[in-house]
């Protein structure tokens, strides 16, 4: 791993940082304008809404150019997406933009690791890439809890000069922009980093062909279906249960929300312990191997619905995370490994969140659709494990009967 790698790391990190604060400021936002519950998880909708009908343009965008300076311009969208909060914009359009630097930023984040990279580091540089994202995932949670809800933390903030009127939202975003400055600082020193094809301009049908060929490709490759299902199961169960965790430790558990995102943050902090130990133990020619472990997953949320205490509730949490983390990022690599080879690194990047985000999308809208008929959450957890449980065996078949 060389520095700009790091710098790589780096700047992901505070940018995955501030999305996390900016998430749970809007959430508080939705409750303080008294939106109905199931906006909530639109927030998630909007967000991820960009990466999908971007996807055929982020991909080829982020070929275009060195992916290093296409980190910066697009942290730099952020950056106006979440300023559009002073301007009392709705928080489901602030973040929505957001989520259009997002959608650009990802295929240039990721893609640059397999172009930078030999192969062999792939799953090593994956758990950092992963296990840092989460660790800012915590960390993000936590700030966005203590700007949305803690008085203490408003009452210190205020007492910064600002140019504008201070007040406990202005001080919140501008907290949560200078993280994204800060993440753009630290893209500055691998603005050049990343291949760039020669034939990068293409009309807008090109690209639509181009775009379908690739997703196609990559379904029809057997390891590559096989970790596209799996990180498309793993990404679009884990944004629902971001949001429903919120509303468990609150129902359940009598949570406020700061603490809400901090019991998140359990489950988010042993994500990254098990990439890190993903990333340490599991070389890329076994990441298969690990693929039993998301139904052990998935038996693990089904048990939560027996959880009525914090005390129980922190271990179960940081257990489930360290299984999630330990089975994602080897399929993760995999995915990054046979798209680099089939396409180009954005390309196969942009194909990777266009699915992802279509699970998300589905899983997040079925979600609203639970809470607005007014499913009980015990009943809403035991389905989303038995979800991913028998995924995960379907998708293990395919996996043995390639071994076989």
């Amino acid at each position: 791993m060389n520095a700009a790698f790091f710098a790589i790391v780096g700047a992901q990190f505070f940018s995955s940082l501030a999305d996390s604060a900016l998430f749970i400021l809007c959430v508080s936002l939705v409750a303080t304008l008294s939106f109905p519950q199931w906006m909530t998880p639109m927030l998630k909708m909007g967000f991820v809404l960009s990466y999908i009908v971007l996807a055929p343009f982020a991909g080829a965008f982020a070929d275009r150019f060195p992916k290093g300076r296409v980190m910066l311009l697009t942290n730099t969208v952020k950056m106006l997406g979440c300023s559009l909060i002073l301007a009392k914009a709705n928080p489901l359009l602030a973040y929505g933009i957001v989520g259009l630097g997002a959608s650009a930023y990802s295929p240039a984040k990721y893609g640059i690791l397999a172009e930078v990279l030999p192969p062999r580091r792939l799953v090593a540089a994956n758990g950092w890439i992963e296990g840092t994202t989460v660790l800012a995932m915590i960390l993000g949670t936590v700030l966005g809890g203590a700007l949305s809800a803690n008085p203490q933390t408003i009452a210190w903030l205020l007492h910064l000069t600002l140019p504008w009127r201070a007040t406990p939202v202005g001080m919140a975003v501008a907290v949560i922009v200078m993280t994204y400055l800060l993440a753009t600082l630290l893209n500055l020193p691998v603005m050049h980093a990343g291949a760039r094809p020669a034939d990068a301009r293409r009309p807008l049908p090109s690209l639509l062909a181009d775009f379908y060929r690739c997703n196609r490709t990559l379904w029809q490759d057997r390891e590559g279906r096989i970790s596209l299902g799996v990180t498309s199961l793993f990404w679009g169960s884990g944004m629902v249960l971001q949001v429903l965790l919120l509303t468990w430790a609150q129902n359940v558990l009598g949570l406020t929300l700061d603490r809400a995102a901090a019991l998140q943050g359990v489950f988010a902090l042993g994500v990254a312990v098990g990439a890190a130990v993903a990333g340490k133990a599991v070389p890329l020619v076994r990441s298969l191997s690990v693929m039993p472990l998301g139904a052990v997953m998935g038996g693990g949320l089904c048990a939560m619905v027996w959880v009525h205490s914090v005390a129980v509730a922190l271990p179960l949490l940081l257990a489930i995370g360290i299984l999630a983390g330990l089975f994602v990022v080897p399929m993760n690599a995999i995915l990054q490994h046979r798209g680099h080879r089939l396409m180009p690194a954005g390309q196969s990047i942009a194909v990777q969140n266009f699915n992802e985000n279509l699970a998300i999308l589905l899983m997040t809208s079925t979600y609203a659709l639970a809470l607005q008929a007014q499913l009980r959450l015990d009943t809403v957890l035991v389905l989303l494990g038995l979800l991913i449980v028998l995924v995960t065996l379907v998708l293990r078949g395919m996996a043995a009967a390639r071994i076989d």
